[in-house]
């Protein structure tokens, strides 16, 4: 029976790759697609909700499907403003965690970063392991939380210092071996696979982390 998924940031780099492996992938049938502007790509399979993303329980009467992909999350650059990054980072996929529990939807995804701990010096690493604790403590049946590493490929928007890392990423790469691979950068197709994938298949892992998402974008493709 055909499947109705549920996308929050798909007008990012990796969730506008992801809604449009879902709209080509058989077992859906319907893309919801909840965000604050639309994207650049139509089709009957997709329905668009422009929302307040800061006020997701004003959305519930439409949060209804099989699954629930979160690709929400900022930077610094684009949001100095630590109470305004935190409330995006981990209030955004929290309220949609707590949503899918509310509703009964049992399939939840949603994309961290690696390095991502609760106690961490550093404010963007313990935001992001908040907001996977939160997450997990909903026990929501089907969870995952993918952590992957600098996401390469090209994004809307110029990011300098991003550009510059990932210029030195792509030398880097290869001398990144045994427990270091994880450290390696991730293209966003890669990330978009390995979430439809876990969606559809037994995974015993909650946190996966950025070499594991590449190994299963490659091994089960």
């Amino acid at each position: 029976m055909p499947k109705t998924a549920i996308v929050l940031g798909g007008t990012g780099l990796t969730g506008s790759i992801l809604i449009k492996r879902l709209h080509l992938d058989n077992r859906y049938d319907r893309i919801k697609l909840f965000s604050r502007k639309s994207i650049a790509y139509s089709s009957p399979k997709i329905e668009e909700y422009l929302v307040d993303m800061l006020q997701l329980e004003n959305i519930a009467l439409d949060f209804t499907g099989d699954e629930v992909y979160c690709c929400i999350g900022t930077t610094n650059a684009k949001t100095p403003d630590k109470e305004l990054y935190h409330t995006i980072d981990y209030g955004i996929p929290v309220a949609t965690a707590k949503l899918c529990n509310q509703q009964g939807i049992k399939t939840f995804i949603v994309i961290s970063a690696l390095g991502a701990d609760s106690k961490s010096k550093l404010f963007y690493n313990r935001t992001k392991g908040k907001m996977e604790e939160a997450v997990l403590a909903i026990e929501i049946p089907k969870t995952h939380i993918l952590q992957p590493s600098l996401i390469s490929g090209k994004r809307g928007e110029k990011r300098i210092g991003e550009y510059i890392f990932k210029q030195l990423m792509k030398v880097v790469n290869p001398l990144l071996i045994g427990s270091f691979k994880k450290y390696r950068s991730i293209h966003p197709e890669a990330i978009a696979y390995t979430m439809i994938w876990l969606a559809n298949n037994t995974f015993a892992k909650k946190r996966i982390l950025s070499d594991e998402i590449k190994e299963i974008s490659e091994k089960h493709k």
